[in-house]
């Protein structure tokens, strides 16, 4: 990682806060953006802007780590809860990856790394907001993988399941809430931020150099055991 340049979006809080230090401590030249950040540090990825200008001429990592988590019944949903999902978690992803596109390119080996949610996998009520606009991420990553391998350019997504961050507080606001959590995951815990960062280092370096188009499974278990 020493002296790559790297793009956090999102890097202000919970899973990319993690991964900022991590990279940090590495040695990686990190440009981490977030809405609740100052300066040239701010990007909203739901608005029109152009944010090209913000990035390095060379981009060698670059991961989108902005979501939401909008849980109720379906019917509770309206189209605008669908498309603020989408917004966030889908097309934000795209506005930046395409202000990114060349950048990337002018890396020898460059790596995205984009986020998924266990919901897409295992189906899970209430979460059918989420787990649409994250499925769209899982096509994006394998579409993606497969147009930019020429450019050796790796796109790989991580499906977590519930990590403790900002983001999840309401669902891990008590400790019954906490203990119900554990007790949902077959290894008997929940996720924390550096659970999810050290799998996003891990698909940003050269120990996963062959590897493009895959969806990494970092959630307890909860996808795969019972």
């Amino acid at each position: 990682m020493k002296n790559k340049n790297i793009i956090v979006i999102g890097g202000n809080s919970g899973i990319g806060k993690a991964l900022v230090e991590n990279l940090q401590n590495a040695g990686a030249n990190v440009f981490s953006f977030s809405r609740s950040a100052e300066g040239d540090q701010k990007i909203d990825v739901t608005s029109e802007d152009d944010f090209s200008g913000k990035f390095p001429d060379q981009i060698d990592g670059l991961v989108y780590c902005p979501g939401t988590i909008n849980l109720k019944p379906f019917h509770r949903f309206s189209l605008t809860d669908f498309q603020n999902d989408l917004e966030v978690n889908f097309l934000g992803a795209v506005k930046v990856l395409q202000a990114a596109m060349k950048g990337l390119k002018k890396s020898e080996s460059a790596s995205v790394v984009l986020f998924s949610t266990v919901a897409v996998q295992v189906g899970l009520g209430f979460h059918a907001s989420i787990a649409s606009a994250k499925g769209a991420i899982e096509g994006l990553t394998r579409s993606l993988a497969a147009e930019w391998a020429p450019n050796k350019i790796r796109v790989n997504a991580i499906a977590p399941s519930l990590t403790e961050t900002p983001l999840a507080s309401q669902l891990l606001g008590t400790e019954e809430k906490k203990a119900a959590s554990d007790k949902r995951h077959p290894l008997g815990r929940y996720g924390q931020p550096e659970d999810i960062a050290s799998a996003a280092m891990y698909l940003l370096g050269s120990d996963s150099a062959w590897m493009t188009g895959q969806i990494l499974h970092v959630d307890g278990g909860m996808s795969s055991v019972k």
